[in-house]
């Protein structure tokens, strides 16, 4: 039974783990293998192969004509839930360390809580799991709520107040108790387009306006009730933030790339998609909303690659 409540935390922390590398204390080391002590790249060809990976998309987002896109990359195997991308950011031409870095909450295994941490194209690859294949999506928005959402994510002061204190992978998307790595980012969305002023309640501000802007992350269905009984060892995974019903139920609503994917999308119908992925042979690139097949097959309209 241990070893059950550890497989569904390690799940629950997988679904919205954003952890930086790093060795932690005791009490993050239990977090699993699969999020504090996440395995890296191990040999030249895969980090050459990342390295490529990530050329080509710092080339479509040069392309792009835009100064912000929001980027998600895949992680941990989601595919047996339904989940391929796990951790979104915002990257800019203009404002980080390097052109196009990407804005993001990581939980610091080294200390213990969230922090923002800017980031290039290729280290932000490089923190995914599975070198051999991996997939990217880049939203473009249109000029006026790139611009709000660029001003407000380069506003320190309001990028640090959206900041929570505590880190819950799983973080219910309406309470300001935890936090994940992609509720930050749909926080500051909400922030820059509901046009909040800062201040100490900015992110019950900024929830109240996702809720009444249709905000409704679709609950992930985990169905082994040893998972609500992991929480209770796993420090990154909490459930106390979540609705008595969805406990019992097993059914947790928790911010995705997906579902701020579909947000956007709902809300901008012109914003642009384009997904890229890479296997040992070829790098892929779609644009538009329909999704490219697993195992990163092309079909016809897509551009491809040789990797060599």
């Amino acid at each position: 039974m241990a070893a059950a409540w550890l497989l569904g935390a390690s799940l629950l922390a997988a679904i919205g783990g954003c952890a930086a590398p790093g060795t932690g204390p005791a009490s993050a080391q239990l977090a699993s293998a699969r999020f504090c002590d996440r395995p890296q790249v191990q040999d030249a060809r895969q980090q050459d192969r990342i390295l490529r990976f990530a050329a080509v998309i710092r080339q479509e987002l040069e392309a792009s004509g835009e100064e912000v896109a929001l980027i998600s990359r895949s992680g941990v195997d989601l595919r047996d839930i339904g989940i391929r991308f796990s951790h979104s950011g915002l990257t800019f031409r203009e404002g980080g360390d390097v052109p196009w870095s990407v804005r993001q909450l990581y939980y610091a295994c080294d200390e213990g809580k969230p922090r923002l941490y800017d980031q290039g194209i290729a280290g932000f690859l490089f923190n995914g799991d599975e070198p051999a294949v991996g997939y990217v999506s880049i939203l473009l928005l249109p000029p006026e709520p790139a611009l709000a959402l660029r001003r407000a994510a380069l506003d320190r002061q309001r990028a640090l107040r959206l900041l929570a204190g505590h880190y819950s992978a799983n973080a219910y998307p309406f309470s300001t108790r935890y936090q994940n790595c992609n509720q930050w980012v749909v926080e500051l969305m909400a922030a820059a387009w509901g046009g909040l002023a800062d201040g100490d309640d900015l992110r019950e501000r900024a929830q109240a306006w996702l809720a009444a802007s249709g905000y409704d992350p679709v609950p992930v269905d985990l169905d082994s009730h040893p998972l609500k009984f992991a929480a209770v060892f796993m420090p990154l995974v909490h459930l106390d933030d979540h609705p008595e019903e969805a406990r019992h139920g097993l059914q947790f609503q928790v911010s995705l790339p997906a579902t701020i994917e579909t947000f956007v999308h709902e809300r901008m119908p012109q914003a642009r998609r384009v997904e890229l992925c890479h296997d040992e042979h070829r790098i892929v690139i779609r644009r538009g909303w329909r999704p490219i097949a697993e195992g990163c097959r092309e079909e016809d309209g897509d551009r491809v690659i040789p990797l060599g």
